[in-house]
């Protein structure tokens, strides 16, 4: 033992002697690093996942509608058999929805769902990560568990961990994008070409996240180096946008001479559908003063920017807070922002701006409700930083920390989650096919959504939608020629129409066609994917 003793002090000496304490402690600092940040990307994995588990499986309106049916309609070929099921959000790039088809499809019951809600918990580490580039020194465990806490309690983001929704999906790129700006140097090409690719990639899969690049743009201005650091976001933007929606943008351009087709209408005038743009005006603000208090109604529960209820506080504690600082500053005359900080508001200030012009729909702002966690934190350590003169003291220090977890743990407990739809996992949505719908068929879907059901049909059906108001079947159209195509070549199974239980048959959409409901057989049911829910399939005849 003691001769043990000897060697093992023999090689700690040699090792000391070989390697300068100053490396030594740099070595051991790297392994803490490495060792918190595996430890990071596994909480925040198991996050996810156990949410996902305790809250159901996804049942989402927009699944139902074209999350399922237009990937399942890029893997068999159906847009050029199909006329429009999901109506105008047919035409949506299917790209980002190919991981949850795959997951859910491939992988059984919860555990698909469980594993996407995994990587959708990787944002709360890329807050992390956000945090510590932000806060710098003044990231205390306090502050970064605070940031960590109001990111996580999201309305919006709670209620679409674990599902197909691509909003949570695509704010990791947007994230990690906006990580790369903040972090980067004065001849950084490389961060601010990767950032504009990740952010280029997000506007690809979902046209939407267009706001953020705004945001971005507006960031890179504010750099060091605002020509070069603007060029290099554009370069990357444009190749990450062009990977993930190039092919689509073609082929839309190519068969509906629209690259963003059914959207801009109004400008490229396809003659698919009328001349106009579709904009959901909606949830839009009625004025300005209108738009100044949306935080405010969100925090006293006003859902006016969602269809269903939910309460948020974060919002109105920016603004506040962004208040409080902006005072602070005047009153002091004291430099409270860093460069990282300025562009950091602008970024965030430049795409709430934007989506609120453009869209005020809550669950396109997940990324600014992510990023209210490390703006919170900061606008709060700035204030304490400015107010109680740089240097605090010890007993200070702590009252800080403390007011920062309080904070953070009043907005976590108001918060109060979204909810599109979840089924318990003890009862997985698996429905039973009536046997009078075997034989393949021609099927009108006089409603939305039910293009989800098509993939459960036989495989050599047809499925036509007539009920979509935004872009209706055009008369003399490809999909008008499409239907009248398919009613002169029958199917075995015949002719049916596809409604939701509890809502009238809309038998005059089917006039132009010269359809008829054919009372002689009966109608039969399909379990909807909502609990309760049922769609009810009616037999039809050519009219006499």
């Amino acid at each position: 033992m003691r001769r043990s003793g000897t060697i093992a002090a023999g090689v700690a000496g040699s090792f000391s002697t070989a390697v300068p304490g100053g490396a030594v402690q740099t070595i051991i600092a790297t392994l803490r690093g490495n060792a918190l940040s595996i430890a990071l990307v596994l909480g925040s994995l198991l996050a996810g996942a156990i949410y996902t588990l305790a809250t159901g499986e996804d049942a989402n309106w927009d699944w139902q509608n074209y999350h399922e049916y237009n990937v399942w309609a890029v893997l068999h070929d159906r847009y050029a058999i199909d006329a429009l099921p999901a109506g105008f959000q047919t035409w949506f790039n299917p790209a980002v929805y190919f991981p949850v088809y795959a997951l859910r499809h491939m992988v059984p019951a919860p555990w698909g769902l469980v594993a996407i809600g995994a990587v959708h918990g990787l944002n709360l580490a890329l807050i992390y990560l956000l945090s510590r580039v932000l806060l710098q020194n003044s990231a205390t465990a306090a502050a970064l568990a605070a940031s960590i806490l109001i990111a996580a309690c999201g309305p919006m983001t709670l209620s679409e961990v674990g599902t197909s929704f691509s909003d949570i999906l695509t704010a990791l790129p947007i994230i990690a994008g906006l990580v790369l700006i903040l972090s980067a140097h004065e001849n950084e090409r490389v961060r601010w070409l990767l950032a504009g690719l990740l952010l280029g990639a997000a506007v690809g899969l979902k046209l939407t996240n267009i706001v953020f690049a705004l945001g971005a743009a507006a960031a890179v201005l504010l750099s060091a180096r605002p020509l070069l650091a603007t060029m290099c976001l554009a370069l990357g933007g444009a190749a990450g946008a062009l990977a993930t929606g190039g092919a689509w943008s073609l082929m839309l351009w190519r068969e509906m001479g629209n690259p963003v087709f059914p959207l801009f209408n109004g400008v490229f005038q396809s003659k698919e559908l009328a001349p106009n743009n579709i904009m959901d005006l909606q949830f839009m603000p009625r004025g300005i003063l209108d738009a100044l208090a949306y935080p405010f109604y969100w925090a006293v529960g006003d859902n006016r920017s969602s269809e269903y209820p939910f309460r948020d506080a974060r919002f109105a504690a920016v603004v506040v807070l962004l208040l409080a600082v902006g005072g602070a500053r005047l009153a002091r005359r004291l430099a409270v922002f860093s460069r990282r900080d300025v562009q950091f508001v602008a970024f965030f200030a430049v795409s709430y701006a934007a989506w609120l012009g453009l869209f005020s729909i809550q669950r396109y702002a997940i990324v600014l409700e992510l990023l209210c966690g490390p703006l919170i934190v900061l606008l709060l350590s700035r204030l304490a930083g400015g107010v109680l003169e740089a240097a605090l003291d010890n007993t200070r220090r702590i009252a800080a920390n403390a007011t920062v977890l309080s904070v953070a743990l009043a907005i976590a407990l108001w918060s109060q989650p979204g909810d599109w739809g979840r089924r318990p996992w003890s009862d997985p949505y698996r429905p039973n096919i009536p046997a009078q719908l075997d034989q393949p068929a021609v099927y009108f879907l006089l409603d939305k959504p039910v293009a989800w059901v098509a993939p459960l049909l036989p495989p050599r059906s047809r499925f036509y939608q007539l009920a979509d108001i935004a872009l209706p079947v055009m008369r003399d159209g490809t999909f008008d020629r499409r239907v009248r195509a398919g009613l002169d070549d029958p199917l075995p199974g015949g002719i049916w129409e596809l409604h939701i239980r509890g809502k009238s048959f809309r038998e005059s959409l089917l006039d132009r066609y010269g359809l008829v409901a054919d009372d002689s057989k009966p109608c039969v049911e399909i379990e909807g994917v909502q609990p309760a829910t049922a769609l009810e399939v009616c037999p039809l005849t050519r009219e006499k």
